[in-house]
């Protein structure tokens, strides 16, 4: 364990590009099963995704600060559980809320309103907890992130698929329907590639860590599902946003977290493969929900 602050992963520029590409392809898809009627009521009742973001935002890194200290985590290993707990909602998220018969609208303005207020509560909330803890204080960088860069990746990654996957549903809803049930399958398909692929990639440094990460990642991502799950549960939400916001919690933005420890903190190695196999973990728990929830639709739907 000695080394393992010193230890560079193998994920380049050109994987986080593919991974982003896919990403985007996935959005696509899943945009297909959208209209405007899916956000009206998510206007009309605004409550889902406020106990969402509050849960992401507020009580996530608040529970993750609390993990650290019962835990008595090395520094590295800390702010590496406080950065992914920072960011916001990743774009699997959406895929994995539809999988699993939960409110994929939901899902998706979640994604969109976390990723606009990370701007401010990313930096906020790493530099605020990580500076009450002697180890992690001691490791502050201060993080300035680009807002310019951040709306950049939401517009490519959420709102051009997203926009031109609603406008296909809506001028051409046959054509939708054929590509549907393919994207699905092409995304699945990639998403386990890519996992094997990284896997593969940094073989030896997983398997000498594993021991150290793999325990932490499982408990830090039950804890946020679990959050997710049931403060919308107290809150009297229905199912399928239930379900929803727990996905959306559960589901970080592992890409955005290893942007910042790659720019902002040298790629430290504790970090780097607490949010590199947060990244592939979440995958695994999220697909694993999915594949539960689709079997049990929530009141009104209809297994497709």
């Amino acid at each position: 364990m000695q080394d393992l602050d010193t230890i560079r992963l193998n994920f380049n520029p050109e994987s986080l590009l593919l991974l982003n590409v896919i990403l985007g392809l996935v959005m696509f898809g899943v945009a297909l099963d959208l209209t405007v009627h899916d956000f009206k009521r998510i206007l009309r009742a605004p409550l889902a995704p406020v106990i969402g973001l509050v849960s992401q935002f507020v009580l996530l890194p608040a529970l993750s600060f609390g993990l650290i200290y019962v835990l008595d985590l090395r520094p590295s290993l800390a702010l590496g559980v406080l950065l992914v707990a920072a960011c916001p909602g990743g774009n699997i998220s959406n895929f994995i809320a539809h999988l699993a018969k939960g409110s994929t609208a939901l899902s998706v303005s979640m994604t969109a309103m976390s990723t606009a207020l990370a701007i401010f509560m990313t930096p906020f909330n790493i530099t605020f907890w990580a500076s009450l803890n002697p180890g992690t204080r001691a490791m502050l960088t201060q993080i300035n992130v680009d807002p310019l860069d951040l709306f950049g990746t939401v517009l490519m990654l959420l709102g051009v698929p997203l926009v031109a996957g609603m406008w296909i549903h809506h001028k051409y809803p046959a054509v939708a329907h054929k590509l549907r049930k393919p994207f699905r399958i092409f995304s699945l398909i990639f998403f386990g590639l890519f996992v094997i692929g990284a896997l593969a990639a940094n073989w030896a440094n997983f398997m000498k860590y594993i021991g150290a990460i793999f325990g932490l990642v499982l408990v830090h991502n039950a804890i946020a599902i679990f959050l997710g799950y049931s403060s919308s549960f107290l809150a009297r939400l229905e199912e399928q946003d239930r379900r929803a916001v727990a996905i959306e919690v559960g589901i970080q933005n592992s890409g955005l977290g290893l942007a910042l420890i790659f720019t902002f903190f040298n790629g430290n190695g504790g970090m780097a493969l607490v949010a590199a196999w947060w990244g592939i973990w979440h995958i695994v728990a999220g697909m694993t929900m999915a594949a539960f929830w689709s079997r049990f639709p929530p009141k009104g739907q209809s297994v497709n």
